[in-house]
Parts: C-alpha cells; structure tokens; sequence
C-alpha cells in the first residue's frame, strides 16, 4: 500500500495534478490571490489573519 507521499507524487504528475499545479502557480503570481492565501493561512493558524504575532 503507497505512503501517502507517493500517492501525493503519483497524483502530480497525472493530468489533473499538473493542471492543478499550473492553476497554483498562476494565482500565486497574482499579489492579490497571494494576500488572500497569507490571510487564510494565518486564519488556519489561528493567527485570526490580521498579521499579529
């Protein structure tokens, strides 16, 4: 049974993965998509988002 590291690889470098990988890069060229990943990050974090540490 493949680890889940191999099944990450595995699904990278099928055609969805790599259109997946395509989209990220393009939205993470993007300043405005890249604040709003930093926003939800820091949310996930429980950072609440605002930059505080």
């Amino acid at each position: 049974m493949p680890g889940i590291l191999s099944k990450i690889a595995m699904f990278a470098r099928s055609p969805q993965g790599r259109r997946l990988t395509q989209q990220a890069k393009r939205a993470a060229s993007d300043p405005r998509k890249r604040a709003e990943a930093k926003r939800a990050l820091g949310r996930l974090r429980g950072r609440g988002g605002h930059g505080h540490r």
